[in-house]
């Protein structure tokens, strides 16, 4: 009996990893659809908090956009934060593009980037709002896209981010859990109508937030994007993900950032969706494969392995990301990570992110300090 339940493990995980690669590849060839009618006006949104070896291009990605009205508020917290002279700078060098540097720190939650937001939040005079991650590289496109995604029923527009330019083997395996993984999931989930938020790209209407208490309504889990999916859901509306995701160009990287990183988004992920976090160590194919090696040898074993890592480079190079002879070591190393980082999110609740510790359940601040 034992080995009839161990090969229908390693056949059932198997096919459904085989089936999420399907319906990315699907969606990825799937020609773009009718273009939103009207051009209403928008206000990106930018949270900047320190220096990128990047800024120079995602930053001034910014006003790039081939988009006939809109406006760009970058947020810092600190005046004496680093980014500050090279915002100003980008923003002197596009005198045609309605922008403005915005300073202060309204801690109106426990999370540091919604507490930047904020001002931004209320000095916009859009009813639509796209709030974008300041390592996001925004192709010409960007907002026209989040706009022509917007459905009946959709609640708010997201995207998971695709790392691109990894620099050294373990920025590799960073773009391995970005692409491959993560980004391979949440894009196959919205195809079956189950699209979850990523802060990178949140795409609102005003009142849908507005309505809800503000952003301090998204501080009531560990990450904004968690209670993001959570509010829109409860309001009987959906996530909807852009087609093609955005990228996010990712340098250079030490191992132990991509485990610090992993390791914050895993837990993130075990506070917001507990039931589908107990789920993910069949994301991996060492259980399936060793079902597999205990039922029919180490041979077939390999060959199972080898057809999980071809399925995922075919889909990689389709798709147009990453996949040179680094990013293919990466994924072996990738899912050796896997089950230690899930095992490692139970040693505690809580994040660390940018020096600022965040616990669940914590108690959202109500009163904004002014901003500069």
């Amino acid at each position: 009996m034992l080995p009839e339940a161990l090969s229908v493990f390693a056949a059932a995980t198997t096919a459904t990893h085989l089936a999420s690669i399907a319906l990315v590849a699907r969606r990825l060839s799937h020609p773009p659809g009718e273009p939103a009618t009207g051009t209403p006006f928008i206000t990106l949104l930018r949270p900047v908090c320190g220096r990128d070896p990047n800024d120079m291009a995602t930053l001034g990605s910014s006003f790039g956009l081939d988009y006939p009205d809109y406006e760009v508020l970058f947020c810092v917290a600190d005046s004496n934060d680093p980014a500050v002279p090279l915002l100003r700078d980008i923003i002197a060098r596009h005198p045609k593009i309605s922008a403005r540097l915005l300073i202060g720190d309204d801690r109106i939650t426990a999370n540091p980037k919604l507490n930047n937001l904020q001002k931004g939040w209320s000095a916009s005079r859009a009813h639509w709002i796209a709030m974008a991650d300041s390592n996001l590289l925004l192709p010409p496109d960007y907002l026209r896209r989040l706009l022509d995604h917007w459905q009946t029923g959709t609640g708010l527009v997201s995207s998971p981010p695709i790392g691109i330019r990894p620099e050294g083997l373990a920025a590799s395996i960073e773009c391995a859990f970005l692409n491959g993984n993560q980004g391979r999931l949440q894009l196959a989930a919205d195809s079956l109508g189950l699209g979850f938020a990523q802060g990178k790209t949140m795409f609102w209407r005003r009142e849908t937030l507005d309505g809800a208490g503000g952003l301090a309504a998204l501080s009531h889990d560990l990450a904004e994007d968690a209670a993001a999916t959570k509010l829109v859901r409860a309001r009987g509306e959906r996530v909807t993900l852009t087609r093609h995701p955005f990228a996010q160009p990712i340098g250079k990287r030490s191992l132990r950032a991509v485990w610090d990183r992993q390791l914050r988004w895993s837990r993130v992920r075990r506070d917001g969706f507990p039931m589908l976090f107990l789920l993910e160590p069949l994301n991996s194919p060492l259980l399936p494969t060793l079902a597999c090696a205990l039922t029919f040898g180490p041979l077939y074993a390999a060959v199972m392995l080898k057809l999980w890592y071809l399925a995922e480079a075919a889909l990689l190079k389709k798709a147009g990301w990453p996949c040179g002879w680094r990013d293919v070591i990466a994924m072996p190393l990738r899912d050796a990570m896997m089950l230690p980082l899930w095992l490692a999110t139970f040693a505690k609740r809580g994040i660390t992110w940018r020096g600022n510790a965040m616990h669940p359940l914590e108690i959202t601040v109500t009163a904004p300090a002014p901003a500069e």
